[in-house]
């Protein structure tokens, strides 16, 4: 029973986080790197099905295989994502007049930034 229990909280925030992490893609606030791994990690510890739907999504499966295999993204990958940045950065400053929150969002966005650069890079060819 404390298994079960187990999994179904494990099923229950790899799920939470999966949203989490899929709303990251849109909103340069959420960091969606961590909420998918966070998705595998629970997913791989609860549901070998949920795990394998996720690895071989046809959207971030691969993405989140060679991080996970590699740890480290593509060059393609590493650019999309810097220039998703900086352009829903750049959109949100031109949205919201307050310097403030400009401020916290040029910070924000120098953060992922500096993240999606620090990544390893893995070239197309070695991918498993």
């Amino acid at each position: 029973m404390v298994n079960s229990l187990k999994k179904y909280i494990l099923i229950a925030f790899g799920s939470i986080s999966l949203v989490l992490g899929i709303a990251g893609i849109f909103m340069p606030v959420l960091p969606t790197t961590p909420f998918l791994l966070l998705t595998a990690f629970c997913y791989l510890r609860s549901s070998e099905r949920l795990y394998s739907w996720l690895i071989n999504h046809r959207v971030f499966g691969k993405y989140i295989y060679n991080y996970i295999t590699h740890k480290a993204v593509t060059p393609k990958t590493k650019r999309v994502a810097i220039m998703s940045v900086l352009l829903s950065i750049s959109l949100s400053i031109y949205l919201v007049p307050n310097i403030y929150v400009d401020i916290l969002l040029i910070l924000i966005g120098l953060a992922v930034t500096w993240y999606l650069i620090s990544l390893n890079t893995i070239s197309p060819s070695s991918i498993d």
